[in-house]
């Protein structure tokens, strides 16, 4: 084989349309490839190093059996030759784009100063692995599309100078003439010889590119892959840290909601018992006894509340049941117990369907018996009203089904109170906004206090 056939053979010469198209991805020009690491550079010297003992061992296989015949250089030479094309691979990742030009410009100055070095495996795979490593780890894509376009240009040149100025041709044509023609192919020596070498390279050239793009673009997707399951694993955290969030606001109203009531009895029948204690003692022994119920009911509700932080996910021992959780139900006894206590409340339900308030789900008759609760407690700890009115009402609006509740008094902030600590109405808008509803408290036009509350039923 002729030294320019030889030539012909070892250059990879262009790329194809879909590789370029493929180069020119926004996604690809946008993100950049993380640098390698100190362990991967290490074993690109260390790798590097391998080679060049493999480059030299076959080398001298290959003169065992004629591959070497007619170079008469000095080994020593071929060596060094062979070594300047795998030296480069050192620094592949590290410079990659300059790898790729400076092995291009070594390959077609060695191949032409040393032809017959040029077919050893060592030195093809050499050029190939700077390809490879060029595309797959080219920071900026945009200088990668350049070099690529210089590395084609001159390998084209190389092929085309390679079948008009030196003797590839010729070469051909007498080893055409020496056949019979029963040897001779379907295409013209001159076309079989083109076609052949642009199969070659086109096959070299392209896989390098293809390869190099398969390794660019599954380290994006690794590198997306880990952003999302970060981002997801923050998502987590976000979302878990917010549960405890909830979960302690829906703790801190229900301490409120429970012990606030009865502490608000406590103190009322507690202040009444003082004040006469001596003129009135039977009137201050039923305060007291009132004090008793009321600190009863408190521990009573406030273990029954500890019993649901308790309780895992497996039925709690049956002897020690906690109390069902209030609801409409007990609204009349809610109301019924504030009578007791001195404070005249009318309590009164309007269903648009009748048994519209049975459908009520038990989340939502909680909120709605504990708004009515904190109403009526901040009415006697807070006010001067002597009653209350309280209203259940549902309805239909738009097609959505709602339960509204309303409490309102007649009554004037008492003097010389102390404010209270805001939980209790901040619990109430609380509980709507997480039934989807909407709260409505303030004073009236006249005097008293409103507390409107409406739910959205699901």
């Amino acid at each position: 084989m002729s030294e320019s056939a030889t030539m012909a053979e070892a250059a990879p010469v262009q790329g194809t349309g879909w590789i370029r198209d493929r180069l020119r991805k926004k996604n690809d020009d946008d993100w950049e490839r993380p640098a390698p690491t100190r362990e991967q550079l290490r074993r690109d010297v260390l790798g590097t190093a391998v080679v060049l003992l493999i480059a030299a061992l076959t080398l001298e296989i290959s003169r065992g059996f004629g591959v070497m015949g007619g170079e008469d250089r000095p080994l020593w030479l071929q060596h060094l030759v062979l070594a300047l094309m795998v030296a480069p691979l050192a620094v592949r990742r590290r410079f990659p784009v300059t790898v790729l030009l400076v092995s291009s410009a070594l390959f077609l100055g060695l191949a032409m100063y040393m032809p017959v070095l040029a077919s050893q495996l060592t030195f093809q795979a050499a050029y190939f692995a700077s390809i490879y490593t060029g595309v797959a780890w080219a920071r900026d894509r945009r200088l990668l599309r350049l070099a690529l376009a210089a590395v084609i240009a001159a390998m084209a040149l190389w092929l085309v100078l390679s079948f008009t100025v030196s003797n590839a041709y010729d070469s051909i044509i007498d080893v055409f003439r020496e056949e019979d023609d029963t040897h001779r192919g379907l295409l013209p020596p001159l076309v079989s010889y083109a076609f052949y070498s642009f199969l070659i390279n086109a096959a070299y050239f392209g896989g390098a590119i293809l390869f190099g793009l398969t390794s660019w673009r599954s380290a994006h997707q690794r590198e997306q892959l880990a952003a999302q399951a970060e981002k997801l694993r923050r998502q987590s955290e976000d979302l878990a840290h917010q549960a405890v969030v909830n979960e302690r606001l829906r703790i801190a109203r229900e301490l409120h909601d429970v012990v606030a009531h009865h502490i608000a009895v406590i103190g009322v029948h507690a202040g009444a018992a003082r004040r006469v204690m001596e003129k009135k003692p039977e009137t201050a022994a039923g305060a007291l006894q009132t004090i008793e119920d009321s600190s009863r009911e408190a521990v009573e509700e406030m273990r029954s509340l500890l019993g649901v932080l308790r309780a895992s996910d497996e039925a709690a021992p049956t002897g020690n049941q906690r109390r069902p959780e209030p609801g409409l139900a007990e609204l009349d006894e809610l109301v019924a117990e504030h009578q007791a206590n001195g404070l005249r409340v009318s309590f009164t339900r309007v269903e648009d369907v009748p048994g519209a308030l049975g459908t009520v789900p038990g989340p939502l008759a909680l909120s709605i018996y504990r708004t009515v609760q904190e109403s009526l407690a901040n009415t006697r700890r807070h006010s001067t009203a002597a009653s209350a009115v309280v209203a259940l009402r549902t309805g239909l609006t738009d097609g959505v089904r709602w339960v509204e509740v309303e409490t309102v008094d007649d009554g004037a902030p008492r003097p010389g109170g102390r404010p209270g600590s805001g939980f209790g109405l901040r619990g109430i808008r609380e509980r709507a906004a997480l039934h989807g509803g909407t709260a409505e408290i303030g004073p009236r036009s006249g005097d008293g206090w409103r507390v409107r509350v409406r739910f959205t039923q699901r």
